[in-house]
Formats: C-alpha cells, structure tokens, sequence
C-alpha cells in the first residue's frame, strides 16, 4: 500500500524527513530505494534526490558504493549542536518580550495547549509536528528571522524521535509544563526567566537523548 503524504508533506523529502524525525527510520538504519519507492509512491530516482538533498541537510548520510542510512550524530555531536542551540535561543529571549503582541501571545497559548493534548491523546508525529508548531510561534515574533532559520537549521540536524527526544512519557509531559512556564515569562515580561527556562529546555533534551544516541552510533558502527 503506498504511504499517503499529509498535506503539510508537499514532497518526498520532507515526507522522509517526517518520518525519520517520528522514529519511523532510526538512526543508522539503511533506507533501501526501491522500498521508499513504494511507500511513497514516486520513483527511485525522485527518491534518490530526496535522499540527496537529506544529506546536504544532514539527517541521511551516503556510503559510496553501499547506499544511503539516516544520520547518527555521536553523543558529542548533539551536545555541541545543543549548546550552540542554547546559546542562540535563550539570547532571543529580550527581542520574544519586546515584540510578542497580543495575537502572538494567543497564538503561543494555542501551541502550547494543543501540544499539551497531544502528550494525552496522539501519537509521535502529532506530538513532533504540535511541539515544531510551539517553537515556532515561540520565535515567530524575533526580529532577527536569519537567527531562527539558524536555530531551526540546527535543530533539524539532530533527528529529534530517532534519538530519543523524548526517552519516556514524563520527559514529555515535563516539555509541555516547560511550554507554559515560558508563555508565562513572556506574559511576565521576565526576560532572565524566559532565557533560563530555553536554556533548560534544551539541554534537558540533550541529556534525555545521551544513552540513546550513544546506544545509536554504536549499533551503526558494528
């Protein structure tokens, strides 16, 4: 049966990428062409660029003479990406306070709600695409927009699922309590608030997908 793209995967790429992101493919799985034909529903060669065009964006790694494997950043790779993360979005905390207007803030309640549902009531994708959605109402109001295409650069350069984002149910309820923590500091207006609880929030995932990552990059390797 062919896979059914949703209409916010407009191509094979991002379908794949969806799916690596949602722990369909984990890291270090080999991605076999003929497979991804079929489920969904193109050509291998459309799938050969898909799969091209993960690698330039670093979520699928190509071994000449041997195919293609979704990304496995070892445990340093994803602690570096995360600090720079760190860095970068907790300093957009002041220009988030300065900008949020009223529409932006309903808008982030909305996110934040609906990802908190979805820790109750969906499956990996809902949660993935509803915490996406949070983060980006979350930055939408910054100035800097060459900084968030950036931090989103960054953040798509670790697999979030396949490396275990969320290693259990309780990280992902503690995300979305750490959601409203932050609707809360901008409401506040408390920008030292706001950029301690980003900071956390991040790192906290850094932490959670440690032994995943590493348990990872050891089954690629063998």
């Amino acid at each position: 049966m062919k896979y059914r793209k949703s209409a916010l995967l407009v191509n094979v790429a991002n379908s794949l990428a969806m799916d690596i992101n949602t722990g369909e493919f984990t890291a270090g799985m080999w991605l076999k062409q003929v497979e991804l034909a079929e489920r969904y529903g193109c050509t291998r060669s459309e799938v050969r660029r898909a799969l091209d065009q993960l690698v330039i964006e670093r979520l699928v790694q190509h071994v000449p003479n041997r195919g293609y494997h979704v990304y496995s950043p070892n445990v340093q790779q994803r602690k570096n990406i995360s600090a720079i993360r760190a860095v970068l979005e907790s300093a957009s905390a002041k220009d988030i306070i300065a900008n949020t207007s009223d529409e932006d803030m309903r808008v982030l309640k909305a996110c934040a709600a609906k990802f908190e549902h979805c820790t109750l009531h969906g499956n990996i994708l809902q949660q993935y695409e509803a915490n996406m959605a949070f983060h980006r109402a979350l930055l939408a109001p910054c100035a800097n927009q060459e900084m968030v295409e950036l931090i989103f650069d960054l953040r798509s350069r670790v697999p979030s699922a396949a490396l275990g984002q969320w290693s259990s149910h309780a990280r992902i309820v503690q995300s979305s309590q750490e959601h409203f923590a932050m609707v809360e500091a901008i409401e506040q207006k408390d920008e030292a608030r706001l950029a301690r609880l980003i900071t956390q929030h991040i790192l906290q995932e850094n932490r959670e997908g440690k032994a995943i990552a590493s348990r990872a990059s050891d089954d690629a390797a063998r």
